[in-house]
């Protein structure tokens, strides 16, 4: 048979490439990856919080300066965000583990909307179960709201939800920059506790950096928290919107990330 004549192969699914098959087909495989990873993330995550600024806590003691313990605070918790990124959990969702990133991923076609809702919908899930066990850190939790950020004391709304959009426009800006070149993608997870600690540094005094609202939503719901809970939504989001605008009509012309994900890039799925 000549080559021109040669049948294509089939396609296959690919749902992390913007290209599920059938295009209705769902993927609770993913959605069970990203509800348990979200869940992994608040539990050690937030853990780290309250380790580092409960009352009482070893962190107020051993480090006196709260600006440290930022810093250190933004690094660990993207340290547990890029561990998850690696592990088997990475492999098969993506480990976006974020309603920001994966609206972000939505916006850039490279996730179908049904996939997106679901992702969005395991992660809140996820950030409630993984929240649950934090009421066992008792009074040190209670003290810092179980780890639920709220804007800084004397900080204005507009000024919180500006720090949110502004802060996760910048996680998105480098995470997937990393990730769409080809000499830095596999380094991508290292940005995370890298970019975390300055920005959870420079920003949380504004609104506690969240950056994530499934981050702010478990730790807000067994806290009772409802101080100004829209920030915490509309800023990250606004954050990943602006993160598409900057890409598709910014005079800095910047590389496509080529599939929703975060490591594992050779995986087809």
């Amino acid at each position: 048979m000549p080559a021109e004549c040669a049948p294509s192969p089939p396609a296959s699914d690919r749902p992390l490439h913007g290209l599920p098959l059938p295009p209705a087909r769902l993927h609770p495989d993913l959605y069970v990856a990203e509800f348990v990873g979200t869940a992994l993330l608040v539990l050690v995550g937030v853990s780290v919080v309250i380790l580092m600024f409960g009352q009482g806590s070893p962190g107020a003691r051993l480090i006196p300066s709260e600006g440290w313990r930022l810093f250190l605070t933004g690094g660990l918790f993207g340290s547990v965000g890029a561990l998850i990124a690696v592990s088997p959990i990475g492999r098969i969702s993506g480990a976006h583990i974020n309603p920001a990133v994966t609206v972000a991923f939505w916006l850039e076609g490279k996730l179908a909307w049904r996939d997106a809702t679901f992702y969005v919908l395991a992660q809140f899930a996820g950030s409630v179960i993984g929240a649950w066990p934090l009421l066992s850190w008792g009074r040190m939790g209670r003290s810092v709201a179980f780890g639920a950020p709220q804007p800084g004391v004397g900080i204005p709304v507009w000024a919180a939800l500006l720090g949110e959009a502004g802060v996760t426009f910048l996680l998105i800006l480098a995470i997937f920059t990393m990730a769409a070149h080809p000499r830095t993608r596999s380094f991508t997870p290292l940005a995370l506790p890298a970019v975390l600690s300055v920005l959870v540094w420079l920003e949380a005094p504004l609104s506690g950096a969240s950056a994530n609202p499934a981050r702010w939503f478990g730790p807000a719901l067994i806290a009772r928290v409802s101080i100004d809970p829209w920030i915490y939504i509309v800023g990250p989001s606004l954050g990943a919107v602006l993160y598409a605008g900057f890409v598709r009509l910014g005079s800095v012309r910047l590389p496509r990330v080529r599939v929703a994900r975060l490591f594992h890039f050779n995986i087809e799925a």
